[in-house]
């Protein structure tokens, strides 16, 4: 029986795993973010999918780039710069202080002299990356599955996002809240987004929600949700956008999180996941479009 493209993937299975490599991430996501210009909503941060895993693109350093890549199939950490020199680190269990150490001193042996803010950042801790010698769980088996639901998920938002003609995102992977996503814009700017996040000041809340949105994308359950599960929410969200009635099946409105959710497990089960997912994506922004009248003449192909 053939295998399904769309992994088993049980939060639980792999919780410990996943809270280890969200760290592990957010550390050469500070990277980019110390190396990189800021780009509007931040998208200067962000990572981005690979055949193999996760990578931050080339970033500059002087006259100098470098690319920090993880590479979830034979489980090993690249750092490349643009002079043919090379680091690379295993991926195994280890706490986050020594992972970060290794990185930052692989980083001094290519002559890289990078400093960051070793806080996590969207997560509810006090301990910073080189103290933290709880967090060391690293199964191999569900890192690989995690990578190929998230390049189920990068090619379906990305067919998603191509007949949007107005300002869209690319889909890219937030390191701090550990998702991949996929934004469409109005247009128009959107009022101040005075809350933060944990160890995340709400004026870089504000820059990411600057103007008027409709986000869809895709989480492992991390965060307390404790299920892998795709969403879409509006900012700012429209009057009665939480009583639209869904035809997806299995897909519900959270209103302790104001989000549409549609569990990963009820993708996989379906005997067409792909058109499952579209229609749950485009069902969910159609309603957020039509309350908060987007002008989706101008904005969608086929309609202009």
């Amino acid at each position: 029986m053939r295998e399904s493209p769309w992994p088993d993937l049980p939060f639980a299975a792999w919780s410990d795993t996943c809270d280890t490599l969200q760290l592990w991430v957010q550390v050469a996501g500070k990277i980019r973010m110390a190396l990189t210009p800021l780009v509007n909503h931040w998208w200067n941060v962000t990572l981005y999918l690979t055949p193999r895993g996760l990578t931050t693109s080339p970033m500059p350093y002087g006259a100098r780039t470098l690319a920090i890549d993880f590479d979830f199939l034979d489980h090993r950490l690249l750092i490349a710069a643009n002079d043919g020199a090379t680091e690379s680190l295993a991926l195994a269990p280890m706490p986050v202080a020594d992972f970060y150490r290794a990185v930052m001193e692989r980083l001094r042996r290519l002559d890289l002299d990078v400093h960051i803010w070793t806080m996590p950042c969207e997560i509810e801790t006090t301990v910073r990356f080189e103290d933290d010698r709880i967090h060391a769980q690293y199964d191999p088996v569900y890192v690989t599955r995690f990578l190929r639901a998230l390049q189920q998920a990068d090619r379906v938002m990305k067919a998603f996002r191509a007949p949007f003609l107005g300002k869209v995102s690319p889909v890219h992977f937030f390191w701090g809240s550990f998702d991949l996503a996929v934004t469409r814009f109005s247009g128009r700017t959107a009022p101040p987004l005075e809350r933060g996040a944990p160890n995340t000041a709400a004026w870089v809340m504000r820059e990411a929600y600057s103007h008027e949105v409709c986000s869809c994308g895709f989480w492992p359950g991390n965060g307390g949700y404790g299920r892998a599960a795709f969403y879409v929410y509006a900012y700012p969200e429209p009057a009665g956008f939480g009583e639209t009635r869904l035809r997806t099946p299995g897909a519900a409105y959270d209103r302790e999180l104001g989000q549409f959710l549609l569990p990963y497990d009820a993708v996989r089960a379906t005997a067409d996941a792909d058109a499952v997912l579209l229609g749950f994506f485009q069902e969910t922004y159609d309603a957020a479009a039509d309350l908060a009248r987007w002008d989706r003449q101008a904005l969608e192909r086929g309609r202009g």
